[in-house]
Formats: C-alpha cells, structure tokens, sequence
C-alpha cells in the first residue's frame, strides 16, 4: 500500500550511512547563478559493475552538464541482492554495485528497492519509488537542493518520478526509450500508469519523430513531446589513424561485419549470423553480453560459420571505436528501437551500416553516405543489403562527415531550453495527481 512505511526496501535505505548522500567536494560551488540543478532518475545508468549499462543516459547527462548550463546529480536504483557470489549469475553482480559512486565528476546514489521475480512489471514503479523517495530525502537533508528531475524509460521509472515530482514538489522530464513506449503498453495496467505518468509529467522528450508518434498514440498532447535524439561523442568515436594497423590488431582479414547490442532476441544477432551462410567471406564481430550468447553460439555451429563468428562480449565504451574503425560494415537487425545509438558510432568511425527499418532508423540513415535502411529484416535481406552496399561502398571520409551532424550540440542546447522552460513554469501535478498544463514541447 501507498504510504506503509514496512516496506523492505525503504528500511534498506534508511540503514544507509548518512555520509554517503553528503554532496561531492565543492559541488555548490562548481554551481553559478543560473546553472539547473537536476536530479537524474533511471534505473539504467551505469555503475562500477554494469560499466555499460544505460550509458546512453550518463553521455546524454555528460554532455549537458560539461556546458556549464547544469549540475547533475543521479540516483539508480538497482536491485537489492544478497550475495555477490557467481554462483548466483546475473542477479550477483547487484550486490556488487557501490551505494555511491563519482562517474566522470557526476555523484550517483545507487538506493536498493526489492524486485521480485515475475512480479517486476506490476511492483517495481511502487518499490523504486519507495527506494528513491529515502534517498531524495536524505539528499535534501544534507543541503542538496535539485530544480528539477529528469527521469528516464516511462516504466516502472517514469511512472516512479511523476510521485517523486508530486511529493517534493519538483517538476518532472520524462524521457521515453524505446520498449516502455512499443512493448510495455501492449499490458493494461502498465499502459494505463505510462498514460496517468505522461499526462502528469511536466514535460515528455522522445529520442525519434516516430517515438514521439507512439507516444501521441498513448494520448500525449503532440505539443507537449519534445524530440531530442541521442548524440555521438565524435571525439570519442573517430575514424581510425591507420585502419590497416586497427584491422591487425584484431586479427582481422577480410571483409568484417560488426553487430553491436545485447545479446537478447529483439537485437537480432542470430539474424545476423544466419546471413553468413549466404556471405562465405565474411568474418562477423559481435559486441555484447547477454542471455542468448550460448544460443547465438550454437546456431553458429549448427549453421556451420562457427570459424567466422566472434563473441568479443561486452567491449568498454571508450574501445568501441576500434572495432567499429575496422570493420567494413555494420549490422543493425533489431526488430525494435528509439533511436539506436550503435547507428552513429559506427558512421562516425567511418564505417557505413545496413539498418532494419526500427524507429529512428531512417532519421538517422538518410543518406547513401550512410549505408541503407532495410524495408524487411531476414538472413537473406541482410545478405542482399550487404552485398549491395560494398559492391559499391560510400567514402569512409564520406561517411564520417555524414555523422558530423549529428554531434551533441543540439541535443544539449535543447536540453537546457527544455528544463529551463519547464522550471520556469512551476512545479508539476498536485498531490490529487491532477494533471496541469505542461510546458510545451518542439
């Protein structure tokens, strides 16, 4: 129940030293007069031990807050687990992840909330917000003082922060994904808190034009969604300076295919080793962890291109360019986006990419520079499309301009107009939940 103060969860909160939620050294005054003070909510952030986990939130965050324009401060729940142990898989590396952090000069506080098994869909928003409320507590407490949150995925975190908002009185910036937007309302009752969390947010951000074309349908006034989409570092991701010296490194010879993405099914990995039989000299790199790496493994041995596929597993963001520099192509198969950030990366090392047609794709491969948009996603269409596209492959130099427009810049300068908009105007709902006119969106 709303308010019962014997959840599990908040007593794991209240247990923790108060010293961990004192604000980093010099904090207040890294802050001028009219830098925002926002409190990131998600509960896909990264961490010590999941480095890559929601990195997509910290580059956007990152970006901002490296202007000057804001002072960011973030709170991830994970999962309360009681052992670190390996033999508990997955679930282990929970225990491992540290109550406070400093990431690239950004404190995050990682609260725990109880995530039971199967029951995930219907309990986490109650526990996360549970969790979050002791720690935006105990913030304030010690002297933190926030302008506004800006939360990510619309459920359960959305649908948490709007009740953060509520209770101490901050405005609230939902930013919708992907999959909270496609999948999660396909169920009633999550559908109904995405629609109540949307109608309450004081704004809402969609990462594509076809994002914000979902969330329209769950009933979001189409002035009120903001499109931002995601950036690439082109600092970071960069064409390498000797490609034949990066293609050694990693043994490479031949044409290469790269595959970036967890190893789940909507990524459609297995889709891209398929293709293989149909592309006889092709090796196939594929970067990232998950729970079908020994299904993808073993389709490769029984479609017998084994000795061209390589699970390099998870490959740490800052690396990533050198795999993306030495391949020829990248494959994105996925069956469901909101904007793949993979898609930029790789162009920005100069490698052009051949995309199924997810949301956000065809805005960001827009240009034969680029690579192409697949209108259907099979072994075969993959093969077709790579086939065609290095039968007469785009200027790697050609490609890496491409991406050149789709820097931070105006993500950034986007984010600050939005938050300083919606600060502007006040708080967010009442505490009845009732929904009051939101700043308007672009």
């Amino acid at each position: 129940m709303y308010g019962s103060t014997s959840d599990p969860t908040a007593t794991l909160v209240e247990r923790e030293p108060r010293a961990i939620y004192a604000p980093a050294a010099g904090a207040f005054e890294r802050r001028g007069e009219a830098s925002l003070r926002l409190l990131t909510f998600t509960t896909l952030y990264p961490n010590a031990a999941q480095p890559i986990h929601g990195v997509f939130v910290e580059n956007r965050l990152r970006q901002l807050v490296h202007t000057g324009e804001a002072h960011g401060t973030v709170i991830a729940p994970v999962p309360w687990f009681p052992s670190a142990s390996p033999y508990f898989g997955p679930w282990a590396r929970y225990a491992s992840v540290p109550r406070r952090e400093e990431r690239h000069g950004i404190v995050v506080h990682h609260p725990r909330f109880v995530a039971l098994p199967r029951l995930g869909m219907l309990l986490n928003p109650e526990a996360i917000y549970r969790a979050a409320a002791a720690a935006l507590a105990r913030l304030l407490d010690v002297g933190e003082r926030f302008d506004a949150i800006d939360a990510h995925f619309l459920h359960p975190d959305g649908v948490a922060a709007v009740r953060l908002g509520r209770r101490f009185g901050l405005p609230v910036v939902l930013t919708a994904r992907g999959s909270d937007t496609s999948v999660l309302p396909r169920y009633t009752i999550p559908r109904r808190r995405i629609q109540r969390a949307i109608a309450t947010a004081d704004a809402v951000v969609a990462v594509s034009m076809e994002l914000k074309g979902a969330l329209v349908a769950l009933g979001a006034e189409a002035d009120r969604v903001t499109v931002l989409r995601n950036g690439v570092d082109l600092a970071l991701f960069r064409p390498p300076a000797d490609r034949d010296a990066a293609r050694v490194a990693l043994g490479l010879h031949g044409p290469t295919l790269v595959s970036v993405g967890m190893l789940i099914e909507r990524k459609g990995h297995h889709l891209t080793v398929a293709a293989l039989r149909e592309l006889p000299d092709y090796i196939l790199l594929i970067v990232g962890e998950g729970p079908q790496r020994a299904h993808v493994a073993a389709l490769a041995a029984r479609l017998g291109v084994a000795d061209r596929v390589r699970l390099m597993g998870a490959v740490p963001h800052e690396e990533l360019h050198h795999v993306y520099g030495a391949a020829d192509a990248m494959v994105l198969a996925s069956s469901r986006e909101g904007w793949a950030n993979v898609l930029l990366e790789s162009m920005a090392c100069g490698t052009p990419v051949v995309a199924s047609p997810a949301w956000g794709t065809r805005e960001a491969v827009a240009s034969p520079a680029a690579g192409m948009v697949l209108e259907t996603v099979t072994p075969g269409t993959i093969a077709d499309g790579v086939r065609r596209l290095l039968a007469s492959p785009p200027d790697r130099s050609a490609t890496r301009r491409y991406a050149t427009a789709f820097g931070w810049e105006e993500t950034t300068a986007g984010q600050s107009e939005l938050f300083r908009r919606v600060v502007r105007a006040g708080g967010t709902a009442d505490e009845g939940g009732n929904a009051r006119p939101a700043a308007p969106g672009g």
